[in-house]
């Protein structure tokens, strides 16, 4: 397993190089505001973002360009004079003290990987650039998911099948799988996403997870009232009856989603202010 993940990272480190050298210099992107249909250079929208004090930004996890766009929010933030945090899908919860010691160089690089790997799949140099910018500019990071044991339990088996103990871990979890909501997880996800699981229980993961998302980063900008959440998920949980969705039900706090535009997926005929508020261009 070590050893696949190491031969992953050394292709993915390759595709993520070619893009860097083909990308447009300074990275030089729009926004697209789905309100009014206006263009605008990503540079001169920090006042536009920063009302929204968090700031949802898709991805799809192996697009090397969708992490660039995402960390040049940030950047853009960052440099303006925001104080940015950054929210993750890609952490658990309880591995706070690993991202705390990553962005206070507690912890060298090589130590850090093993945890990165513990919390998500993906290969680490398309997200190398977030972390080292964290890093270098003391950025906290925020690790907001639950146990992996969790979503694939009610993956497999639906959310009645979690114990007492394990449905105390998510609090106030509503776990109601309507025709809406499916038929949102068919087009954010496709039909075939779930492979061989039940589709109801499949539906019931996703919306735990949004669930639990939402929930942790409410309570980090409640904690950190001087802060602005950038965070960074899956295109399926950024879209509005993702993440957005729980946030609206728990509170009137102001957000912002931008999705990178995608050729044949995401893009400007396809999404409307129902799905998200700003496609990032290049």
């Amino acid at each position: 397993m070590k050893m696949k993940k190491y031969v992953l990272s050394s292709v993915s480190l390759i595709i993520f190089m070619a893009f860097f050298i083909m990308a447009p210099n300074g990275f030089a992107y729009q926004l697209l505001d789905l309100a009014s249909k206006k263009k605008t250079a990503l540079k001169k929208s920090v006042e536009t973002l920063k009302a929204g004090r968090l700031i949802i930004v898709g991805e799809l996890h192996t697009n090397a360009e969708h992490h660039q766009k995402q960390l040049s929010v940030i950047e853009t933030l960052h440099d303006a004079g925001v104080k940015v945090s950054i929210g993750l899908e890609m952490f658990r919860r309880d591995s706070q003290k690993d991202l705390d010691r990553w962005v206070s160089k507690d912890i060298s690089p090589d130590e850090f990987y093993k945890f990165y790997y513990d919390n998500w799949n993906y290969p680490w140099p398309f997200y190398s650039m977030i972390f080292e910018y964290a890093r270098d500019n003391k950025i906290p990071m925020i690790g907001l998911n639950v146990g992996r044991e969790i979503t694939q339990q009610v993956a497999r088996r639906g959310f009645d099948s979690l114990s007492e103990e394990q449905r105390g871990k998510l609090e106030d979890v509503i776990c109601i799988v309507d025709e809406t909501y499916m038929a949102f997880i068919r087009k954010a996800f496709g039909d075939h996403s779930h492979g061989k699981l039940n589709f109801i229980h499949f539906c019931e993961a996703q919306l735990v997870w949004d669930n639990i998302m939402a929930m942790h980063a409410l309570d980090y900008l409640k904690s950190n009232p001087e802060r602005v959440m950038v965070l960074l998920t899956g295109i399926g949980h950024a879209l509005k009856l993702g993440i957005p969705a729980q946030i609206k039900r728990r509170s009137d706090l102001p957000y912002v989603v931008i999705l990178p535009e995608t050729p044949g997926y995401i893009s400007q005929e396809k999404m409307t202010l129902e799905d998200t508020d700003f496609l990032i261009l290049k």
